[in-house]
């Protein structure tokens, strides 16, 4: 069963690491799919985002990096996925999440969407919450994998 974890990844945290390595676990395949937000305005580019997530998962033999813009279903019918893996945070969360997998249902019937609960200790932990830290001097070291701190360090150095 192949599973697709979208997001925009910018960047990847420790939180959507515990996503992958657990859904590696539970699927054949997990493809997780740098997509396009237009809302928002990436700090990195999709290249620069995948290159920081292929560094994180190597070691996870079942799990793929790839890019999409358009619409996830139309990925998952790409890739022939049966799955669309989401981590759940917080109540809010749950209510966008869940708003998302009904209308992703009624657009493609045969693609079901697993929730897996963030573990405890990423509860908190998101992109943006990341980038304002480190964008005031914050340490975001314990948030997020090494070489993806060290490219947002960079980032907000020129700033």
């Amino acid at each position: 069963m192949i599973a697709i974890y979208p997001g925009s990844f910018d960047p990847i945290t420790l939180g959507h690491l515990d996503i992958i390595k657990r859904g590696s676990l539970l699927f054949e395949k997990v493809i997780v799919v740098v997509a396009a937000n237009p809302n928002k305005r990436p700090l990195f580019s999709a290249d620069k985002r995948i290159e920081q997530i292929q560094a994180a998962v190597s070691p996870l033999f079942n799990v793929e990096i790839d890019s999409f813009d358009g619409l996830t279903v139309t990925y998952a019918r790409m890739k022939q996925a049966q799955v669309l893996l989401r981590g759940l945070r917080v109540l809010s969360d749950f209510e966008k999440e869940l708003q998302m997998a009904h209308t992703n249902k009624t657009l493609a019937d045969d693609l079901e969407t697993v929730f897996l609960a963030t573990s405890t200790e990423y509860g908190f932990l998101s992109s943006s919450l990341v980038k304002e830290i480190a964008q005031y001097g914050g340490s975001i070291d314990h948030l997020v994998p090494q070489h993806v701190a060290r490219d947002i360090y960079r980032c907000y150095a020129k700033t």
